[in-house]
Formats: structure tokens, C-alpha cells, sequence
């Protein structure tokens, strides 16, 4: 689809010029001659992205930007101001108050549309996140399988769930909830951070599917150190996620829907592991699928603490039903 750009400038000649340029390179483009028309235009139908001019009449370029940003309609929208080189102070003030970008008059039209193509990418990828710990969502977390399936490359793929987490919920509720899946995320991040080689900043990939639910991808060699590092951790940290009382019991009591009180321990992690070690994948399903497989095969141990199963089988194997959503 078309990406649809709302370019203010109250100069005529800049817009034409803005037009033809932007035009010329796929987008559509929508005029603006002032601050208040590009609010209208905004409010009205929201572009893709806003071109602003900082200098302009009825309401200058950076007071659109603020209640751009102040109204939920607009307030995701990647933003680039236009700025006569001069401009210095005006141009911190946009960055400070929200834009994402800038380019000074007299621009190279090859250097705008970069810039506009650079702040479109980062716009995609803000909401391919996932709202609650922004980390990468599923829409993302597939697409990057794929692309390292249809390379080669080497992969494990780490398949992360909660156990206990719905009592945990019910029990202190869903803010405590979300606290304890940001502290698992927050977690994750530190572990990649550890484990990310200097020479491959991408070599290793958290995201979140939802839910519980995590993943890593990376390497096959880093597939264990990793998914140890993040029980020992996580067991570590869990304990903090609970009152007093229910940390001294390890666990708390939760009534189940006959109203009969039941017991859990406290929040654990169970992770799969499927690797290009053990089999060949043709399809972004299939990793998933074993990985759940190991998963669910975890979450049946009878031991205590947070664990992590790798899938060890050569060749195929029945498969289950899968726990996302694939294309």
C-alpha cells in the first residue's frame, strides 16, 4: 500500500517542488500551507508521516508538533521538520519536544527521502512491538525466523512460557502481573546483552509473542549458557515479585472455580529448545513446532525451579499443534 505523507510549508514553491520530489518516489502526498490546515489534515485522516516546515504563519511548525503529539489520534506519527540552516535552537527544541528527524533548506532530495524512508522503517518496527515490555511482537518475531531460515543460518530457537502465572494473576492482579512479565522481559534483554557477540550485534533476538510467552533466537552453541543464565535468574528474581508472607510460603492459595482453595508454587520458567543441529526446518512452523513440543514436555517435570528442555531427536517427529499464529 501507498504510504500517504502530509507536507506543510506555507512557501508555494517548496510545496510544489515537495510534491513532484515525494511523488516521484512512491508516496502520496497531501499539501498543507499552513500549521493550522496540517493539523486539520491530520486530525481529519492521519498520513503515514508529516513533513513540517518550522517557519510558518497562523501556527509554526513546532506548535503542530506539540499537539501532534498530544492528541492519541497522532501521537504515533513519525514526524521530520524542515529547517532554515539558521534555525539551530528551533531544531533542538523539535527534537526535545517529539520529531523524529530533520533536514535544512536547502535539502538534497536524495537525502530527504532517505531520511523520510529511515523514519517510515522506525515507525514499522514501534509497532511491531509489543505494547506491554516493547520488545519485538510476533509479526516481527516471525519475519525474523523466516529470514534466518531462508539464509542458513545456524539457529536455536528458545520457546519461553510463565508457569503459575495465571494464579499468580488472579491472585494480585493483572498490574502485578504485567510487572512480573517486564521483569522477565528487562531480564532477557540483560542476558542478550551478555551473551551478543561484538562482531554480531544481531546474532541473538528476544521478542515477546505474548502473554507468557517469549522466544530467543540465536546461535545453536549459545542456546543452553543463555536459557541457563535466564533460570538461574529468573529463580533468583521471583521471589521479590511476591508479598512477605506468600515469599516466606513459597506460594500462594488461590481458589479455583468451585471455589475450592488450591496451593502453587511460585512463578517458574519453562523453556524448549529447537535447534538446525538435530534437523533441517523448511518452514518458520516447523521450528515452532518442536520447540512447543519441548516446551509443553518441560512444563510436565516434577522437579522445582525454572528448567529448559532442548530437543535432542534426529530426523522427524509427530509434531502439536502450534501456540501462535503463523502465515
Amino acid at each position: 500500500m501507498t504510504e500517504r505523507l502530509l507536507v506543510a510549508d506555507d512557501d508555494e514553491d517548496i510545496r510544489a517542488y515537495l510534491e513532484i520530489t515525494l511523488s516521484l518516489a512512491g508516496y502520496d502526498v497531501v499539501l498543507a500551507r499552513d500549521g493550522v490546515e496540517a493539523m486539520e489534515l491530520a486530525l481529519a485522516s492521519p498520513p503515514d508521516l508529516v513533513v513540517l516546515d518550522i517557519m510558518m504563519p497562523r501556527m509554526d511548525g513546532l506548535e503542530v508538533l506539540r499537539r501532534l503529539r498530544e492528541d492519541v489520534r497522532t501521537s504515533h506519527l513519525p514526524v521530520l521538520l524542515v529547517t532554515a540552516r539558521v534555525q539551530r535552537e528551533d531544531t533542538l527544541e523539535g527534537l526535545a519536544a517529539g520529531a523524529d528527524d530533520y533536514v535544512t533548506k536547502p535539502f538534497d532530495p536524495d537525502v530527504l527521502i532517505a531520511r523520510i524512508e529511515a523514519a517510515l522503517r522506525r515507525a514499522g518496527q514501534e509497532r511491531a512491538r509489543n505494547p506491554l515490555t516493547g520488545l519485538p511482537g510476533n509479526e516481527r518475531i516471525l519475519t525474523e525466523l523466516a529470514a534466518r531460515l531462508d539464509a542458513d543460518h545456524d539457529l536455536a530457537l528458545l520457546y519461553l512460557d510463565l508457569d503459575n502465572f495465571k494464579p499468580f494473576n488472579d491472585h494480585y492482579g493483572f498490574l502485578r502481573g504485567d510487572e512480573a512479565l517486564r521483569a522477565l522481559a528487562k531480564l532477557l534483554v540483560e542476558v542478550v546483552a551478555d551473551h551478543q557477540p561484538v562482531a554480531d550485534e544481531d546474532a541473538v533476538f528476544v521478542g515477546h509473542v505474548g502473554g507468557d510467552d517469549f522466544v530467543l533466537m540465536c546461535p545453536p552453541g549459545y542456546a543452553e549458557p543463555i536459557a541457563g543464565q535466564v533460570c538461574a535468574r529468573f529463580d533468583g528474581l521471583v521471589p521479590e515479585l511476591y508479598d512477605p508472607a506468600d515469599r516466606t510460603a513459597r506460594g500462594i492459595e488461590v481458589a479455583d472455580r468451585r471455589g475450592v482453595p488450591q496451593r502453587f508454587g511460585l512463578l517458574t520458567l519453562s523453556v524448549g529448545i529447537a535447534t538446525t543441529d538435530q534437523r533441517e526446518f523448511a518452514h518458520p512452523g516447523e521450528v515452532v513446532t518442536v520447540a512447543t513440543e519441548m516446551k509443553r514436555y518441560c512444563k510436565a517435570r516434577t522437579t522445582p525451579g525454572s528448567a529448559y528442555q532442548v530437543d535432542r531427536r534426529l530426523g522427524e517427529d509427530d509434531g502439536v499443534d502450534l501456540e501462535v499464529d503463523l502465515p
